[in-house]
């Protein structure tokens, strides 16, 4: 391998070529046309001296030289922005970019109202909202601030609590009205349930908690808590909902007495980004706005 002629922008074509599965696909994630694209998958295979990919029906897919590498070159994507973040800031002042985390439910349903605030006070931020229920790594620099359902515990991570999720069984106000209320955990199973699919540990949490839903009359299954919640909302069930989120979506509360349980909510931050007034900036401004949601009303 003639090291000194890799690329970065060579390098970053072929990612864009793994998760796309096609150049025109990786042309219109970079932002470049196809055929510099292929021009840049070239000069990379002439680097490395291997084919990286095979032309298939499917796409291109990659060669199991090209699978060795996707590791290395993941880890030079998330260095590389972690770089331009960096770059990007005035070190004087709270401004630049700053990457945010968190899982699905939070980042579509509670945060996009906090971060509309919090770039109206400092509009010189721009924000980078990852939404995914992957943990994202701060001590690697994956993400700058993490919005998270568990307490992070990592050694380097600096984390405060900003409140709890109060859980409990919802559903629409539609189905009820069709079907009644049900008033004991028994009769839930004469009702459709809404409830994970292949996530098990949470499965058994919430059997824990006085909600079965490894019953048959769990009728719609998924792991994506947003497709939970709008399947609540269309009527399809009754399932878990935090009462915040429930009551912005007018969603009843069922059995109240019978389920109910708080799940902690956490932002964290590597502890070094602290001196970083752009990331001090989301980290403190984020905190405060969550803690102020999550008080009692």
């Amino acid at each position: 391998m003639n090291a000194p002629q890799l690329q970065w922008e060579t390098q970053r074509a072929f990612l864009a070529v793994l998760r796309t599965g096609s150049l025109s696909g990786a042309a219109r994630l970079l932002g470049i046309a196809q055929a510099t694209a292929r021009r840049r998958i070239e000069a990379l295979e002439q680097s490395v001296g291997v084919s990286l990919f095979i032309r298939s029906p499917a796409g291109l897919l990659p060669t199991d030289t090209a699978k060795d590498l996707i590791s290395h070159v993941e880890a030079m994507a998330v260095a590389a922005n972690a770089f331009s973040r960096a770059a990007s800031a005035d070190t004087a002042l709270a401004g630049g970019t700053v990457r945010l985390t968190s899982g699905k439910l939070l980042g579509v349903e509670v945060l996009p109202p906090m971060l509309r605030s919090l770039r109206r006070d400092h509009p010189q931020l721009a924000i980078e909202l990852s939404v995914s229920n992957r943990l994202q790594a701060l001590a690697r620099q994956e993400a700058d601030v993490a919005v998270r359902i568990r307490r992070p515990v990592e050694s380097t991570v600096v984390a405060r609590k900003v409140g709890d999720l109060h859980v409990g069984l919802y559903a629409a106000p539609e189905l009820l009205a069709e079907q009644g209320t049900p008033d004991t955990v028994a009769q839930l199973h004469g009702y459709p349930l809404i409830g994970p699919d292949r996530n098990l540990l949470e499965i058994e949490f919430l059997g824990e908690r006085g909600f079965d839903c490894s019953a048959p009359s769990t009728v719609i299954r998924t792991d994506d808590h947003l497709a939970q919640l709008a399947a609540l909302r269309a009527g399809l069930g009754i399932g878990v909902c935090s009462a915040q989120v429930a009551q912005r979506h007018g969603l009843v509360r069922v059995l109240p007495a019978q389920v109910d349980f708080k799940v902690d909510v956490w932002i964290a931050m590597h502890q070094d980004m602290r001196k970083v007034p752009r990331i001090a900036v989301v980290f403190d401004g984020l905190g405060a706005a969550l803690t102020d949601f999550f008080q009692p009303r």
